[in-house]
């Protein structure tokens, strides 16, 4: 029997012109672990996306992923909330078009994590690494 590949969503970070400016934005919305988001619409695919991550689109690049942990139905004001880790991670800087809304990623079109622990002797700093692939030379 083999594993279900993850799903995940890509998004826009609105106001964000960094991974350290996500970083931060997400850490005031960080509470016990976990921070919220809001969107107009569940996702149909909701369960499936569970455990996939939520990529960030930072300048025209996938840069960084949370962890989706759930989703919470809409309060008084109507909006769903999409639950994440609140650890955001880095990844390689992947180009993807900016877009309104949320769009499903499959797994195999996700970039890899940046190792940020120094593990990898060939891992850059997001800012590099982001520079880089928009000269396409990584």
């Amino acid at each position: 029997m083999s594993a279900t590949p993850l799903l995940h969503l890509t998004k826009v970070a609105v106001g964000c012109a960094s991974v350290d400016a996500l970083v931060r934005a997400m850490a005031d919305r960080a509470e016990r672990g976990e921070a919220r988001i809001f969107t107009r619409f569940r996702p149909k695919r909701a369960e499936e996306l569970i455990g996939g991550s939520l990529f960030w689109i930072i300048r025209h690049q996938l840069t960084a992923r949370q962890t989706i942990l759930g989703f919470e139905p809409p309060a008084a004001g109507g909006k769903w909330r999409i639950r994440l880790d609140a650890r955001v991670v880095p990844v390689r800087p992947y180009p993807r078009p900016a877009h309104q809304g949320w769009r499903y990623l499959a797994d195999v079109d996700a970039p890899p994590d940046i190792d940020a622990g120094g593990g990898d002797p060939g891992a850059l700093p997001p800012a590099l690494a982001s520079e880089l692939a928009a000269l396409q030379l990584i």
